[in-house]
């Protein structure tokens, strides 16, 4: 079965993951089961972004290589794994894309994103961090995830062109607190 337009993950709830009882309130939050008592709450899971800067203070942009947002303009980040802290999912998603080493790192922001993948809408709540690296000579991005990487001071053309709004309005609020 192909489905052509994402569906909220809790629309895919036919069925209770317990007990089996069929739902006959698909799409209610939180999904409750009459039967067996079971209740899920379909919260947002977290992901972090980097906003790593070089010696000019410039930004690191990177190019998705793959849905969603392929050939549109992120950060570095990812999902933060089950028992890894935001500090520890920002540092290993920054090395396993870029090959950087993450020196130093501060909390800018926190906000919300809809990741529409696989046919599945997911919420979630992303923390950006301004970051430093040990060195910002050697960017190895990984293919399978990137495509292009530039160090700038974000314009139109990239933010107008982001793969996430969330990534765009942390840009955007680093670049104002700059000011």
């Amino acid at each position: 079965m192909t489905i052509s337009t994402p569906q909220p993950f809790e629309d895919a709830f036919h069925y209770c993951p317990r007990c089996g009882t069929p739902n006959p309130k698909v799409g209610v939050i939180p999904f409750h089961c009459g039967k067996c008592d079971f209740a899920f709450y379909f919260g947002p899971v977290a992901a972090v972004g980097g906003l790593i800067l070089d010696d000019a203070d410039r930004l690191l942009v990177v190019r998705r290589a793959r849905d969603p947002g392929m050939n549109q303009w992120g950060l570095p980040g990812g999902f933060i794994d089950r028992c890894e802290t935001a500090e520890e999912a920002l540092a290993r998603e920054i090395r396993e894309e870029t090959q950087l080493t993450v020196a130093s790192c501060d909390l800018l922001m926190t906000g919300p994103n809809i990741y529409k993948h696989h046919g599945v809408i997911g919420h979630v709540i992303d923390l950006f961090y301004l970051c430093r690296v040990e060195s910002c000579d050697n960017v190895q991005l990984a293919q399978s995830e990137l495509c292009e990487y530039r160090w700038c001071i974000p314009d139109a053309e990239i933010l107008d062109n982001m793969a996430f709004e969330s990534n765009r309005i942390a840009i955007e609020r680093w670049m104002s607190d700059r000011r």
